[in-house]
């Protein structure tokens, strides 16, 4: 044990300097941008202030971190730390930081060709932003369209502040939004984000109703007299807006879009977040709650609000975890030390370190790998837990009828047959047992799945949206999909490769498999872990 102290402190050091030099990097990137209020004679600031997101979780300390910012210089495009990591290396500023005022800029990827924005003192009307409230329980609001669901931004929806003088191209409009502190009347500004700008920074990409470069041409900038704050929002704030939030598999690309968009702009805390789109409750929600400070609805303000610190997300469509089910992305999993020893542009560990993320959101250990059960017998053997993944009807969005379709048409027998092979005795396995965990789910916290997870040597399902939780497992784990003709689809081989896992497919002729040939392949993979 002694031999090993001097190694963990090593690590404990090398991993408080790192924090650190975070912390020193995002003060001296901020220091210019965030000048206090009180030195601005105009914008008028009232003394109202929104507390509610007072608390700030700290970031984990995680094995698989490696500096984000600031970015690499000459980062070859189309390496893996551009698709992964921070290569969002060219910024771009459309209302440059001053004195006083707001600022607003971007931060574009030419690996992803999408940008990750931010901005100072970004005022929000929800009056301005034509969609359903938001936030309501699912039973509420059934049969509800998507269309009503997503953000329509009119003109105004978002403003930023600056000089008059210090900008061609001012014209007077009608500004909605009234009440008292409202700003209703007519006022002066000019559009931030012109069409040709857009164009090149925040592309669609093929995206049918791309919500995020709809808010940014939606800002306006007008006169610092003209900008009125009755309510503020102190700590910074991703906006976020989602499409298909009730599958997992596109929840973790929102997940993981935030996680970039906080790590990129150097935030020395986790964010709170506020969903700019009209989407009821899911049980997705448990995990936004546990990775980020705290969450809430844009149409929960019942008034313009003002944002101190606003960062923008992509939409999970742009990231590599979407785009690469299209388009090869050449990256295999690392160690994040062998990667700070050795960089190599062809390998990642920053799902790895996504997945510790999400493992220490629900205080899990990150710092240590799975370990082994014993049996209660006299054995010396230990126990693996196998995980097989099911798929359960279950209500998951207003337009949905709670069945969700078959991707194994025999599921439950392949299930019961593993469940006797390994109650009775019969695997054959000397060297270590099996404990099969029957994974319904559906109907288990998103903590309790996490931590099934974790706990897994092996996972095994058919092609589903819950099989992505593999970005959570720990390394060692070994996954097996079950792979029927008509989903023939990479997801979770890519997450295996990008996470360095095994991975196993066994490609089925039809939607049945033969459970002996399940259970033949999985003796394989167990003899294979040493039993």
């Amino acid at each position: 044990m002694s031999k090993r102290n001097p190694k963990i402190l090593k690590i404990f050091l090398y991993m408080l300097l790192l924090n650190s030099l975070f912390l020193i990097i995002y003060f001296v990137f901020h220091s210019s941008s965030f000048s206090p209020e009180q030195s601005h004679p105009h914008i008028r600031f009232h003394v109202s202030v929104n507390n509610q997101s007072a608390i700030q979780k700290p970031w984990p300390i995680l094995p698989s971190y490696l500096p984000w910012t600031p970015p690499q210089r000459n980062l070859p495009t189309g390496s893996c730390e551009g698709y992964f990591g921070n290569g969002f290396t060219k910024r771009v500023d459309f209302l440059k930081p001053m004195r006083e005022g707001s600022w607003f800029r971007c931060f574009y990827s030419e690996t992803l060709q999408s940008s990750i924005c931010e901005g100072r003192n970004l005022r929000m009307v929800p009056d301005q932003i034509v969609m359903s409230k938001g936030g309501e329980k699912l039973e509420e609001v059934m049969g509800r369209k998507e269309e009503e669901e997503l953000p329509e931004f009119r003109q105004g929806a978002f403003e930023v502040a600056e000089e008059v003088s210090s900008r061609l191209g001012f014209k007077r409009h009608r500004r909605f939004g009234g009440g008292e502190g409202g700003g209703g009347g007519s006022v002066v500004s000019r559009r931030l984000v012109n069409d040709e700008m857009l164009n090149e920074y925040i592309q669609e990409g093929g995206i049918d109703r791309h919500t995020m470069r709809d808010l940014v041409a939606s800002i306006r900038a007008v006169d610092t007299k003209d900008f009125v704050c009755e309510e503020w929002v102190e700590e910074p704030t991703l906006l976020v807006t989602r499409f298909e939030y009730a599958n997992l598999f596109h929840t973790v690309t929102d997940w993981y879009s935030a996680y970039v968009s906080s790590r990129v702009t150097g935030l020395p805390n986790r964010p709170h977040v506020v969903f700019v789109d009209g989407h009821c409750t899911t049980q997705l929600e448990e995990t936004w709650t546990a990775l980020f400070s705290g969450i809430r609805y844009a149409k929960n303000f019942t008034k313009p609000v003002c944002f101190r610190h606003a960062i923008l997300s992509p939409l999970g469509y742009e990231t590599a975890l979407f785009k690469g089910l299209t388009g090869e992305i050449d990256c295999n999993g690392e160690s994040a030390h062998n990667l700070w020893q050795n960089p190599d542009d062809k390998r990642t560990a920053r799902i790895s370190e996504f997945g510790e993320m999400i493992r220490a959101a629900f205080g899990f250990p990150v710092n240590r790998h799975r370990s082994l059960e014993k049996p209660p017998s006299s054995s010396s053997s230990s126990v693996h837990n196998v995980l097989f993944v099911r798929r359960e009807d279950y209500l998951a969005h207003p337009r949905h009828g709670g069945k969700v379709q078959s991707r194994l048409i025999n599921e439950e027998e392949v299930f019961d047959s593993l469940h006797h092979w390994v109650a009775t005795g019969s695997t054959g396995l000397t060297k270590c047992g099996i404990n099969l965990v029957n994974g319904l789910l559906a109907h288990m916290s998103m903590k309790d799945q996490v931590r099934a997870i974790q706990d897994a040597s092996v996972i095994i399902g058919a092609h589903g949206a819950g099989l992505t939780h593999i970005v959570s497992a720990t390394p060692n784990t070994t996954i097996f999909e079950i792979v029927s003709v008509e989903f023939q689809r990479p997801h979770f081989e890519l997450i295996a490769k990008w996470k360095g896992l095994e991975y196993h497919a066994m490609h089925l002729a039809n939607s049945r498999a033969e459970p002996t040939a399940v259970i033949e392949k999985l003796k394989e993979i167990m003899k294979s872990l040493g039993c």
